[in-house]
């Protein structure tokens, strides 16, 4: 059998005096005696203590932060303090040196920024792993989550010709010559000579594939990327991100909170039992960051309290129109102190409006229902006052909205209605109202941004900085 065993396999059991394998980089070493290892699976290093005579003096001179190495010994009682063990080395080889004048993650504290510009090394650091194990629970969670629930797992296409928002802020796909574009006599694009014979797109979501999907197998999700060609250069936006999609038959919005509100507790909680030390590492982060900002803009709570009381308490539900009337009587909207002041009835809410409610007023999550149906989608459920549809939003403290979901609009005549109104033609969405005209029913569901959530879980506050390879205006690295 292989000797060899992740650090963190190794830290998590009491056994001692057995012989081991570890492969990692190294973070430290002291004294020409103590190695300080990481392999990723863990935010803790695990120390080699070596005999410096057992190795030669251009040997040791390789040992610097960042290089690889392959260390076997006998895993013993440590003589210091910080870790239960320590591997005693028998042997130790450089598998891959890293030049100490040239490597740039040395063993000191880096901003941010500064990580943001070498991204791909960014990994290595504490942080960076410790969130990127975090969004691998959070993936593994969702997916547990559905299909304990029986949910079957849809993938829907990247490339499209539809758009499933009406925004038409939407990356295009081509394979047509750019230098030489072919025209039709009416001077348009000839998209009869492109690849798939029209106009197509990378999807902005996989929601009305997964409705097709939804209205046959009754519940159905989808987990993956998604595209927005929005000019936006926020710490809040990304041009490339990740998307779950649950549809349910026969399901109502009832229903939809319900799942939404299940699933964000459930994940939550699964971070909380699996990633205890990257969180408690992160929560450290997040308290020396925010100490440097005034008072008033700290968090009231600390990251992992945040996380515990979000799966504690039952989230807030309300009507768009109670939420309007609390905030156009706050206290900020009255001294102009928002920077879109609500004014009316029917105004599109700003993360600066949802943040208020969550963290100033109920000082819980909060689902908003039923907005104005001018500023949601054309599948949304239109309610009898014919001035609202069956949406919901849930906002979430630091991030805002991190889901949105309705009641989707299973009459096709009001349906062919709305999607007049936004513009949309129905001839090319002829497979979508199939669905309508034979076998219709009523169904529900949701989107959640993945990034979102992984934002929320660690604390982070650039969205860039929980996307491995992050996308946005002017960046497409890697």
């Amino acid at each position: 059998m292989s000797l060899r065993k992740k650090i963190k396999e190794i830290l998590a059991s009491d056994q001692k005096d057995y012989e081991v394998v570890i492969n990692g980089w190294v973070r430290t070493f002291r004294n020409n005696q103590f190695i300080a290892v990481n392999d990723g699976s863990t935010i803790h290093t695990l120390q080699v203590v070596i005999d410096k005579d057992s190795l030669t003096e251009d040997e040791i001179k390789k040992i610097n932060t960042g290089a690889a190495i392959k260390a076997q010994g006998t895993v013993v009682e440590s003589q210091g303090s910080g870790q239960k063990v320590e591997i005693k080395a028998s042997q130790v080889t450089i598998l891959g040196e890293a030049d100490p004048s040239k490597y740039p993650l040395q063993p000191k504290r880096h901003s941010l920024e500064f990580l943001r510009e070498i991204a791909h090394l960014r990994f290595r650091t504490n942080t960076f792993g410790a969130v990127f194990r975090v969004r691998h629970s959070i993936a593994f969670a969702i997916h547990k989550f559905f299909n304990d629930k029986g949910f079957y797992y849809l993938h829907t296409p990247i490339i499209t010709g539809s758009d499933a928002e009406g925004a038409g802020e939407m990356f295009q796909v081509t394979t047509l010559d750019l230098k030489n574009i072919p025209l039709t006599n009416d001077n348009e694009i000839n998209f009869k000579e492109d690849f798939f014979n029209k106009a197509t797109n990378l999807t902005v979501s996989g929601q009305l594939e997964a409705e097709l999907g939804a209205l046959a197998l009754t519940d159905v999700y989808t987990f993956g990327p998604t595209f927005r060609a929005e000019n936006s250069n926020t710490s809040r936006h990304l041009a490339e991100f990740w998307m779950i999609e649950p549809e349910m038959a026969f399901a109502d919005l009832n229903d939809d909170m319900d799942l939404a509100e299940e699933l964000l507790k459930y994940v939550i909680q699964y971070c909380i039992d699996q990633n205890p030390d990257d969180l408690d590492f992160l929560e450290e982060r997040l308290t020396q960051e925010e100490s440097q900002k005034p008072q008033i803009e700290r968090s009231e709570m600390k990251l992992i309290e945040k996380l515990k009381f979000c799966v504690e308490n039952d989230f807030e539900r309300l009507t768009y129109t109670e939420a309007i009337r609390i905030l156009m009587n706050s206290k900020p909207n009255k001294k102009k102190k928002f920077q879109y002041v609500i004014e009316e009835w029917g105004t599109d809410l700003q993360s600066e409006h949802e943040r208020y409610l969550v963290e100033k007023h109920f000082k819980k999550p909060v689902i908003l229902t039923d907005y104005p149906k001018e500023i949601k989608a054309f599948y949304m459920r239109l309610n009898e006052d014919d001035t609202t549809v069956r949406a919901m939003d849930i906002l979430f403290p630091g991030i805002g909205e991190i889901v949105g979901g309705s009641q989707r609009e299973e009459r096709l005549d009001v349906l062919l209605e709305r999607m007049k109104a936004f513009d949309i033609p129905a001839e090319e969405m002829d497979w979508f109202l199939d669905t309508r005209r034979y076998g219709t029913c009523e169904h529900a569901g949701f989107g959640l941004g993945l990034e979102r959530l992984v934002q929320f879980i660690t604390g982070m506050s650039n969205i860039r900085d929980v996307i491995p390879f992050p996308r946005f205006p002017g960046n497409a690295e890697f």
